[in-house]
């Protein structure tokens, strides 16, 4: 029997998956065809989804983009025998667009059946739980500190030490905490682990708990995310009823319980502590610290928070040690990223490399240029309160401090391309208006500078006194920058500094005062 792979995930999903798989099933069963249906995860590679895999001796064979009409010539070419078709990319491992990549959380995606734990376990999964559980809580820290692991949230906080100080707190009750609430434009690696591979970060936070000594875990997904929160809840029953999870996760003595909590949809949720409030059942408003959550997180308790990848890095490195991932990168941008291609792109998808890969080489080495044919302008990268990169700052290596040192941020890795057309000064104005719109509202810099930047930008827009506007604007954002609570308010000033200093005509400025964004 052959087995045939169609993705199941969201992307997939939209691009006409189902109805392909649909298909495949009846018109294999109409000619006497003997195929095993596997639904898999997505790769990433989304100009090509749905992406039908087929097994053959010297490999997966891919065939994409599939509509349901072109299922009755995949079979009449013989594409389940592997055969020529307009529509065949070749061996999917060998597809250039994957095989340039390093993939270490996401190995398995698009390999697996998200829910299957045979698949996972057969393809090394919870090798890394065991390892940990082999090990003392404080040996498990210390092999995360060695590894360079960063927050791959956006805040790059090492990871390691937000694990050694809930380690060493004294409480009764410790949480680990997933922040799966991925609302940045251009994301979606956090959706594509918990739709594709949900054990992995399953996986990554009952090492956190080992480690530290936590005993409850959730994990907060963005209430648009329903096929992730499905997937995740699943995942999480089954992993409890394999001893996975439970009141002795894998043999290790240590009880760890783990569930999902849906979030309502607020941008400011994604800041951590906006995260807690509204898991302990309130509205979503930042706090201030100190105490830092890592002390005093949810309900008042020591509590681990990290994103989707940062979990979802840490199997790998149990498993192959701290200096097998700090092999790659550069500085102290260890491991890889997760990026993500969008927006105006030819050949949108995700692309994890070490740390170090240019913009340029994203763009046009795997991304092939705008969709539109026309010259790209401006890259977002970072997601909506991320900096404006111009060309002349696109070989610039993707690194923490090398961006930092460019008034940039990597953030989650979202980049979105806008090609010559876009207006700059509209889109700051945007980033201005998406932060009044989203601000929690506590401090002053935050709820009132974004709603006098939209005032500003737009009389700059209008003609009227623009030198003047300009540095109005300027000194708004630099109080925005240093006097907010939070980087909701902290980084609006990012995208704005950044169309103000590179893209000046779009604001009617002939000469820009240049400033660090």
């Amino acid at each position: 029997m052959i087995a045939v792979h169609v993705p199941c995930d969201s992307a997939a999903l939209a691009a006409g998956a189902d109805e392909v798989a649909e298909l495949l099933q009846t018109e294999c069963a109409r000619a006497g065809l003997a195929i095993d249906l596997r639904r898999n995860s997505s790769r990433g590679l989304f100009w090509l989804e749905p992406l039908v895999e087929i097994d053959t001796p010297a490999g997966r064979m891919g065939y994409g983009p599939v509509t349901a009409r072109d299922v009755p010539g995949l079979l009449a070419a013989g594409a389940l025998d592997g055969k020529s078709h307009p529509l065949c990319q070749g061996l999917v491992s060998e597809i250039p667009y994957l095989a340039r990549q390093e993939r270490l959380v996401f190995a398995r995606m698009g390999v697996t059946r998200p829910l299957s734990l045979a698949d996972y376990l057969a393809h090394g999964g919870f090798e890394g739980l065991r390892q940990a559980a082999r090990l003392a809580p404080a040996a498990i820290v210390q092999t995360v500190l060695d590894s360079g692991l960063r927050g791959r949230g956006g805040a790059a906080f090492p990871t390691g030490i937000k694990w050694k100080t809930v380690h060493d707190a004294q409480a009764p009750q410790k949480y680990v905490v997933c922040n799966a609430d991925e609302g940045d434009s251009g994301a979606y690696a956090d959706r594509m682990v918990m739709e594709g591979d949900p054990y992995l970060l399953i996986e990554g936070m009952t090492i956190a708990a080992l480690a530290t000594g936590a005993t409850r875990g959730y994990v907060y997904i963005r209430a648009e995310y329903p096929h992730a929160i499905a997937t995740m809840r699943e995942a999480i029953e089954l992993a409890g009823q394999a001893g996975f999870l439970g009141a002795d996760a894998l043999g290790s003595g240590q009880a760890f319980a783990l569930e999902v909590r849906k979030a309502a949809g607020a941008y400011i949720c994604g800041e951590e502590t906006a995260m807690l409030e509204s898991i302990e059942g309130r509205r979503g408003i930042v706090r201030a610290k100190p105490p830092l959550p890592a002390v005093q997180g949810l309900f008042g308790q020591p509590t681990v928070i990290n994103n989707v990848i940062s979990f979802a890095s840490v199997p790998s490195i149990l498993v192959n040690g701290a200096d097998f991932y700090r092999d790659y990168g550069m500085g102290r941008s260890r491991g890889t990223l997760p990026i993500q291609l969008a927006g105006n792109i030819l050949r949108g998808g995700l692309v994890e490399k070490a740390f170090g890969v240019t913009l340029r080489e994203l763009l046009y080495g795997f991304g092939g240029g705008s969709a539109s044919g026309r010259p790209i302008k401006a890259v977002q990268v970072g997601g909506p309160l991320g900096a404006y990169v111009p060309e002349s700052q696109w070989d610039v290596p993707l690194d923490y401090e090398a961006y930092a040192a460019i008034g940039a941020a990597i953030g989650h890795g979202g980049i979105v391309v806008h090609d010559d057309t876009a207006n700059l000064a509209r889109l700051a104005r945007h980033a201005m208006a998406f932060c009044a719109q989203e601000s929690c509202g506590k401090c002053t810099p935050c709820r009132i500078g974004s709603v006098r930047g939209v005032e500003v930008i737009d009389r700059i827009r209008a003609g009227g006194d623009r030198a003047a506007q300009v540095i109005l604007l300027r000194d708004l954002c630099d109080t925005m920058l240093h006097g907010s609570l939070c980087a909701m308010g902290a980084m609006t000033p990012y995208p704005v500094l950044s169309a103000l200093n590179h893209y000046p005509a779009d604001f009617g400025i002939e000469a820009p005062q240049r400033q660090a964004a």
